[in-house]
Formats: structure tokens, sequence, C-alpha cells
């Protein structure tokens, strides 16, 4: 009864600061009522453009690491963001849910996610007209790991903080001329990286680029190990490189230009 009274608390002053410069904090109040977290990372996204920055409560001395550095590029790896371009996202999932078997070993990972110090993250989707809120949660600093009861009951909240939001972005509403600026065609940069390569090998170069190992590969494109191995073999004969950190620079360069 007393967790309810203050999420009712709670719940009515984030409908009270809606409009408001407060309205995200008061916002991440209440879903902590249903799931206890530390870290909040906010950010639109759209299909083919990059993220816009709405809101972090990242310590400004780590900004560069944890912001900066996502929004520049690590994004377009990220496997929340990966579930959301194709269209397969929940509402609200956990880590464990999206990153590929290989997580610990993808380039992802080893430009961004192990500097933050992270053993896990929740994300919770919030679909607008002019784009998607991405809400990155980062575990309480006494827990290791998000549980499916969190999921379970930020899934049971997700409704209100969809009104919540909905209300609050109408009334500050993204121009069309910002959402043009800044546009990154991501099937046209894989095109670029991949020209020249048949469609299966396009298919496991997209695959690799977002962590997943030959054997999660073969699993996923129902195909034997040792046939995407000949493709990995291929891939890189065609496009001159000899490993897949070479493809991942390779991939970079293109969204650069």
């Amino acid at each position: 009864m007393k967790q309810e009274a203050s999420q009712t608390s709670l719940l009515a002053q984030a409908i009270r600061s809606v409009g408001t410069s407060d309205f995200i904090q008061d916002l991440l109040d209440l879903m902590r009522t249903a799931a206890r977290f530390n870290g909040a990372f906010v950010s639109r996204l759209y299909v083919n453009r990059a993220p816009d920055h709405i809101y972090d409560n990242v310590r400004q001395e780590r900004r560069a690491v944890v912001i900066d550095r996502w929004l520049d590029r690590a994004w377009l790896l990220d496997p929340f963001v990966v579930r959301f371009i194709g269209e397969s996202h929940k509402p609200v999932m956990d880590l464990t849910e999206v990153a590929p078997d290989r997580f610990s070993s993808s380039d992802y990972f080893d430009i961004y996610y192990k500097s933050l110090s992270l053993r896990d993250e929740l994300a919770v989707f919030v679909t607008l007209p002019g784009g998607t809120l991405f809400f990155s949660l980062g575990p309480a600093r006494d827990r290791k790991r998000f549980t499916r009861r969190d999921v379970r009951q930020l899934t049971e909240l997700h409704p209100i903080i969809a009104a919540l939001c909905e209300q609050h972005f109408h009334r500050s509403p993204r121009t069309e001329q910002s959402i043009i600026e800044g546009q990154i065609d991501l099937k046209a940069v894989i095109e670029k990286v991949c020209d020249g390569l048949t469609k299966r090998e396009v298919e496991v170069v997209q695959n690799l680029l977002r962590g997943h190992s030959s054997q999660s590969i073969a699993l996923l494109l129902d195909v034997s190990p040792s046939t995407v191995k000949a493709h990995r073999k291929n891939i890189y004969r065609k496009l001159g490189i000899s490993s897949q950190s070479a493809l991942f620079s390779m991939f970079l360069q293109f969204v650069s230009e």
C-alpha cells in the first residue's frame, strides 16, 4: 500500500510537470517505482537518421565517453537500436533479449559498452508521431542485473508512461526541417559497404556488424557454420580486407561520408 501511495503521488507530480523542463526527471521518478535504476539516457530514434539527445543524468566528466561517443556513431550498432530499426522491439526489453551471442566480443562492446561499467541495461520505447523515445536505464548501484519482475512492472506501467510522453511532446513538437537535417540512410550505407556482394553475403555482413558469431549467424540464416565461414572468406576477399575489425572500420568510414 505504501508503494502504491508513492506511485500515485509521483504520477500526480509527473502530470503536473507535463510541458515543463521538469517532466523527464519526474517521469523517471515515477518509472523507478516499477524498476530500480540509477543511470538514465533518453534519446529520440528515427529509422533513417541519427538520434536526438533528450535527457541524461550522466556526470559531466563522463559525458564524452557515455553520451557523445554514443551519439557520434556507437548508436549504429546498439543492439536495442538494431531491434528498433528492424521493427522487432517490444515496449520494454532488457539486454539479454537483444544482445548477440558474442556481445562482449562485438565492436560495439569494444568501442563503447565496456567503458560504461554496466552489467545490464533496460530499454523503454515510446512511439510518438515525430520519432520513438528510447529510455536507456542502468541498474541501481547495489544491483547487478534487472529482473523479469522489473520488466513486467515497467511493461504494466508503460501505457501511463506513453500517455504522459504523448501529452508532453505534443506541446513541444519538432519541426519538419530539423527532422530532415542530418539524415542517415542506413540501407544506403550497407549497400555501399557491400557493393559487389551477393544478397546472402550482405545478410552475413549485417549480422557480423551486430556482433553475431558464425554459429549464431548460421542459426539465424538456417545454414551450416562452415557455409557462414565460407561467406566470410569471400566477403573479405571481395572487399579487400582481412578481418572483422577492418569491416567495421569500412562501415564507419561510409557513415561519415
